[in-house]
C-alpha cells in the first residue's frame, strides 16, 4: 500500500524541518535532563516529577515521528505551475458570500500547515476543496454542516 503523500509549498516543508530540528535538539535533551533529575529524587512509584517527564518524553518523541513522516512523504507544489488566478495549495484567495458583502480571506497550505487562526486553511479542508481549482470570478458552493452556500472567488494571488 503507497504512504499517504502530504502536498505542501517549499516553505511549510522548511518550517517542519525546523521543528524536528528544534524538537530533536532542544526539547529532546531537555525533557532527558529532567528524567535524569527525577530519578535521582529515589522512589519512582511515587514521583509525579518522573512521571511529567516520561509523558513529556512520549508526546516529544511521537511529535518527531509524525514530522518525519509528514517531511519524508512531502510532495512539494509550485504555485507557479498553474495559473496565476487559479486557486491551489501555495495561493491567497479572496471570496465573498454571494448576497452578502461579507469577504474572507484563505491562505490555501497542505494540511501540515493549516492554521485557522492566522487564516490559512488546509487543502483537504471542505472550503480549500470547493476552492481549488477555480479562477477569479468564479462561483463556488461550500458545504458545511451548517449547509452549504455560494461564494465569488474576487482575487487569487501567489502567497508571499
Amino acid at each position: 500500500m503507497a504512504e499517504k503523500t502530504y502536498p505542501m509549498t517549499l516553505a511549510e516543508k522548511q518550517q517542519l524541518e525546523a521543528e524536528l530540528e528544534d524538537l530533536k535538539l532542544v526539547r529532546r535533551p531537555e525533557v532527558v535532563e529532567r528524567i535524569k533529575i527525577a530519578r535521582s529524587y529515589g522512589d519512582l512509584s511515587e514521583n509525579s516529577e518522573y512521571e511529567a517527564a516520561k509523558d513529556e518524553q512520549a508526546f516529544v518523541e511521537g511529535q518527531i515521528q509524525i514530522l518525519e513522516t509528514k517531511i519524508r512523504y512531502a510532495e512539494i507544489v509550485d504555485s507557479d505551475s498553474v495559473a496565476k488566478d487559479e486557486v491551489a495549495i501555495g495561493k491567497t484567495v479572496v471570496v465573498e458570500e454571494v448576497g452578502t458583502s461579507d469577504k474572507d480571506t484563505y491562505h490555501i497550505v497542505g494540511a501540515a500547515g493549516a492554521d485557522i487562526f492566522s487564516g490559512k486553511i488546509s487543502n483537504e479542508s471542505p472550503i480549500a476543496q470547493a476552492l481549488i481549482g477555480k479562477k477569479t470570478g468564479d462561483i463556488a458552493t461550500i458545504e458545511s454542516p451548517a449547509g452549504s452556500y455560494d461564494v465569488k472567488i474576487i482575487s487569487v494571488e501567489k502567497t508571499a
